[in-house]
């Protein structure tokens, strides 16, 4: 294909966002090249985003990818209105064995013209984040500030860090060495080594309804990076975003002289359950997942002809010892309860608390004073209306709702969970979060079957546990890790020995922890190329976004030796 954007071209504007990025993947430092502000992308941003959104709405999205045999699509905002686009349905038949033809060409091209053509897709992405955000917003029911934020500019910068660790670990080796050994009196042997990074084949991106993009871009661009086709396989109430993504990556592609068949996009039809079908087809050497645990689990066993990468379910924990800070401790966790109405999945749902109380600076709290400041704060947090409504969003489907209502049976209500009304979108599903006290003593290992904390509540649900120590804390929240998973722990302390011992369950169960939260920064938000998320060593996800083993299993080096 004729390259109308050159590499030398990439080189001169995206080289140097590549060497910050791989200088912030060693230091950890912040860095972002991403803004989060809504007003940084320029006057007229805001009006043409929104434009470009409503001008999708009631068309069909075309891609000119091969293989198409009709059209779909059935996404409903969780705001209300229906987004009535229609989506190229893919005949997988002709179209994988397209993706497949144009490995070879991207091989060639070796991990630096990769990373600079991956730079240049998330840079035209960047340029279009309140388009995306739209999109983002009316297919998970994230608020607009934070579909801006975390499904645009947060999820541009996992891209971009997936991009680093795949860069550096494909140079990590030289592309060519000579080597020599002596022989003693005789000649040396010499020969002359090439290694070359291979990638593995295509890889299937499997969708989530929740964060379609901040979920899907660090495996994207992974795949991508390193050599690989993508297919993207969106959830069927979240595919605009990521087809939007493919669009745009698909035209960078063809701009550089490579097939735009590296990317491609598969919508099912309703019903038809696409994704068990193409993890087993042994065109498909990798696959990346965000969801149940259930379908994680069968993808972990099934599909064995691929490298799997998964993000299950986990139940996140926080342990309340003590503080030295009552108040900034009651708002930080009441925002984190609330933020996207808990449909995250590092949203804290267990609050360990010893019955006895807790030291603060405020004087000791009871169990039930703490439980009850805590529904203070929420309710305080969120009682207005408008500002209820962006932050917590809309309910992303009527599943949330139902596990929401039925948890309020689960034990006593420390708070109950209130219907709001979004004033701009009367149809959103839009509820506060809610709160029940449990006791820690039944840990379901008496007879009496599990007991409902031990097991993911997703939304906006929120246990305040009793726990007759600190010493069961801990230890309850050890079984929890390693049983259940979790994406993140958290714990206030101001006790040095109970401090090291978090610590110790979390290194012993492999789980990201946070301490003595206060201020602006909250247990479920993680900052590309600073913060780990997830680690991929408990039950909740096989993997970390991002670290060096997220991208080193998509590629092997072959070596190719000849006589010097």
């Amino acid at each position: 294909m004729t390259a109308q954007l050159s590499v030398q071209k990439l080189a001169e504007t995206r080289r140097a966002t590549l060497d910050q990025a791989l200088d912030a993947i060693r230091t950890r430092a912040y860095f972002s090249p991403h803004p989060e502000h809504p007003k940084a992308y320029g006057e007229s941003a805001p009006a043409d985003g929104l434009a470009a959104f409503q001008a999708l709405r009631g068309t069909r999205f075309e891609l000119d990818q091969p293989g198409s045999d009709g059209w779909t699509g059935a996404e409903t905002s969780p705001y209300g209105p229906a987004l009535g686009v229609e989506y190229p349905h893919a005949d997988l038949d002709a179209l994988l064995p397209a993706m497949r033809a144009a490995m070879p060409d991207w091989r060639r091209a070796g991990a630096e013209t990769r990373a600079l053509v991956c730079l240049e897709i998330l840079a035209r992405i960047s340029a279009r984040t309140h388009e995306f955000a739209h999109a983002v917003m009316h297919t998970s029911g994230q608020a607009f500030v934070m579909a801006l934020q975390a499904g645009g500019a947060n999820a541009q910068d996992r891209g971009l860090e997936a991009v680093a660790y795949a860069y550096d670990e494909q140079t990590r080796t030289p592309a060519r060495a000579g080597w020599s050994k002596p022989q003693g009196k005789r000649e040396p042997l010499e020969m002359d080594k090439t290694f070359t990074p291979v990638p593995r084949g295509i890889a299937l991106l499997v969708g989530c309804n929740t964060f379609p993009t901040w979920n899907g871009y660090p495996g994207l661009f992974a795949s991508l990076a390193t050599g690989n086709p993508v297919l993207v396989k969106p959830h069927p109430r979240a595919v605009l975003p990521l087809a939007l993504t493919v669009r745009v990556a698909r035209e960078v592609l063809a701009e550089t002289g490579f097939d735009p068949n590296l990317v491609a996009l598969a919508v099912e039809r309703p019903g038809e359950g696409i994704a068990k079908d193409l993890a087993v087809r042994p065109e498909i050497r990798i696959i990346d997942y965000t969801g149940s645990t259930a379908f994680g689990d069968w993808l972990e066993a099934n599909a064995r002809q691929a490298q799997v990468y998964t993000e299950k379910a986990g139940v996140n924990t926080i342990v309340v010892d003590s503080t030295a800070d009552y108040r900034g401790m009651l708002g930080n966790l009441a925002f984190s309860l609330s933020l996207y109405s808990g449909q995250m999945c590092t949203t804290p749902q267990n609050l360990l608390i010893p019955r006895d109380g807790i030291d603060t600076d405020a004087g000791h709290k009871s169990y039930d004073e703490v439980v009850g400041d805590l529904a203070g704060a929420v309710d305080k947090l969120l009682g207005d209306d408008a500002r209820a409504s962006a932050l917590l969003g809309a309910l992303v489907n009527p599943d949330v709702k139902a596990r929401l209502e039925a948890a309020a049976e689960l034990g006593e209500v420390a708070l109950a969970s209130r219907e709001v009304i979004n004033p701009e979108y009367p149809d959103a599903v839009v509820r506060t979060p809610l709160i029940v006290k449990a006791d820690g003593a039944r840990s379901g290992r008496d007879g009496a079957g599990e007991v409902p904390y031990l097991a993911e509540c997703f939304g906006p649900v929120s246990f305040a546990v009793a726990v007759d120590s600190t010493r069961d804390a801990l230890d309850l929240l050890r079984r929890t890790v390693r049983e259940k998973g979790a994406m993140t722990v958290g714990a206030y302390t101001t006790s040095a020995d109970v401090e090291s011992a978090v610590e110790e369950v979390c290194f012993e169960e492999s789980a990201q922890l946070s301490l003595n939260l206060t201020g602006g920064v909250f247990v479920n938000q993680t900052a590309a190329f600073s913060d780990f998320h997830g680690s991929g060593g408990n039950p909740a996800a096989n993997a970390a976004l991002c670290d060096a083993a997220f991208v080193a299993n998509r590629f092997r080096t072959v070596e190719v030796r000849r006589p010097a």
